[in-house]
């Protein structure tokens, strides 16, 4: 790797921290805000629900829009920089806005919470799409990507890592100063800021090679054909919406867990840890491995290793060890399925250039967030309707019925892992960009011309 990959690699990967901060703040903590800081009413929180799902729903075909405005950027700075600055700067005001007390009840709070919600998923893709588009435009090599990919995965854990393990007992500290929900607001700000600095290392550091001959503006025509005539991204996104769907809900369920099933919500921060330490292994040695096995070979192991963690989990005590090795088994294996998921879609470019002559780079990696996000908002609704028929207090948890058990352990532990199965299958009845394949687009591309 030369010293220009390198600074790439580290000034890239860098810039993950604060966003993946800011993403599992809302991911995974907003429910629970909702619900156990705010104490919405129920039907006000089963509304207010709802919309996340329908703002998800909308803002990921928003994507794809977003996608090809990215593409048709042309400015001295490149076409992914002014973009990452403005939304990186936009989700950070909102994010503050979202764990703020609006002082609304009722239909006012439900609409005020829809409006700021929107508004931050909408900036978060602003920044969202064009730093991860950025990537596959940093190197051609397979390998190289693997590598791109995993610091950045590690620094995304990191970012995880600190909210997971901070979030309940730095704001529990805070509260009996400032009030719950300012707490929250609070520690919210912190995140907003660790974002924008991060990025900051990525817009500063990053520089871009010219290895992509530059093409004629993506017209919304263009913009279809880069989505639904290239088989290979649709295949890929159908399986990441599947697996995603499943990973988060199991994390969002988290706190519930703690809190209600396992007796002590405080013991989520040492799960966190394991959390953490199980994908930054994961993502220390894929690397490795991937000189040794194929991709098939590691997804395969991978899909494994989760099962093998949800098993564990659902037949195992509440017991912080019978929990640690349900961790280790389903982290480690994420790690795997997450890098070669990313990967999966970089290479999906080249395959959608080689196939329709065009590379949409932007409009195809806007297919991530768009996963993401109809993956979240899936998760978010089975949460929130399994939180209301497990009939949850958050003022007296210990009243939880062994009904109510069982809801939230079949909603965290028993539907994730079919949804991921299916995922598998998918992908493997569908997709066929195997390394033979891959260096036989990049060598015609280069023979027409199409990238140096």
């Amino acid at each position: 790797m030369g010293e220009f990959d390198r600074r790439n690699k580290w000034t890239f990967g860098i810039g993950t921290i604060g966003r993946d901060m800011v993403y599992a703040l809302v991911s995974m903590y907003l429910v629970f805000f909702l619900t156990d800081i705010v104490k919405a009413p129920a039907q006000d929180f089963l509304w207010a629900s709802t919309l996340i799902l329908l703002v998800r729903l909308i803002d990921a075909v928003a994507d794809i829009l977003m996608g090809g405005v990215v593409d048709n950027t042309r400015t001295r700075w490149g076409q992914y920089k002014p973009w990452i600055a403005i939304g990186s700067v936009a989700s950070a005001v909102f994010t503050v806005l979202m764990f703020s007390d609006l002082r609304l009840s009722g239909g006012a709070f439900v609409a005020g919470f829809a409006v700021i919600y929107l508004l931050w998923s909408l900036s978060y893709t602003a920044n969202d799409i064009p730093y991860w588009s950025m990537m596959p435009s940093l190197t051609l090599d397979q390998k190289m990507r693997e590598k791109f990919g995993a610091m950045a995965k590690v620094f995304a854990t990191v970012g995880l890592f600190t909210v997971v393990v901070a979030v309940i007992p730095v704001t529990k500290a805070l509260a009996p100063s400032l009030g719950a929900v300012p707490a929250w607001t609070l520690f919210a700000s912190g995140v907003a800021v660790i974002m924008v600095l991060g990025q900051a290392v990525t817009l500063f550091g990053v520089k871009e090679p010219d290895i992509v001959v530059p093409q004629e503006r993506t017209t919304l025509r263009d913009l279809g054909r880069a989505v639904f005539s290239n088989d290979q991204l649709l295949w890929t996104a159908i399986a990441m919406v599947t697996f995603m769907t499943g990973y988060v809900t199991t994390t969002t369920f988290g706190t519930y867990y703690f809190k209600y099933v396992y007796g002590d919500e405080n013991m989520y921060a040492p799960f966190g840890g394991v959390l953490v330490a199980s994908q930054l292994l994961g993502y220390g040695i894929f690397p490795q491995l991937s000189k040794r096995f194929s991709r098939k070979t590691l997804f395969t192991a991978a899909i494994a290793l989760i099962l093998a963690g949800y098993a564990v989990f659902f037949f195992s005590p509440p017991q912080l060890a019978f929990v640690a090795v349900a961790g280790l088994l389903i982290f480690i294996g994420d790690s795997f399925v997450t890098i070669l998921m990313l990967v999966f879609l970089s290479d999906t470019i080249e395959y959608g250039h080689w196939k329709l002559g065009r590379r949409n780079g932007s409009v195809t990696f806007a297919l991530q967030p768009f996963i993401n996000k109809v993956g979240a908002a899936l998760s978010t609704q089975i949460v929130a309707v399994a939180v209301v028929l497990a009939a949850l207090n958050p003022e007296h948890p210990e009243l939880i019925t062994p009904d109510g058990i069982l809801t939230v352990k079949i909603g965290m532990l028993v539907l994730p892992p079919i949804l991921i199965v299916v995922s598998y299958l998918i992908y493997r009845a569908k997709y066929r960009i195997d390394e033979a394949l891959y260096a036989q687009i990049v060598a015609e591309l280069k023979d027409r011309g199409q990238v140096h």
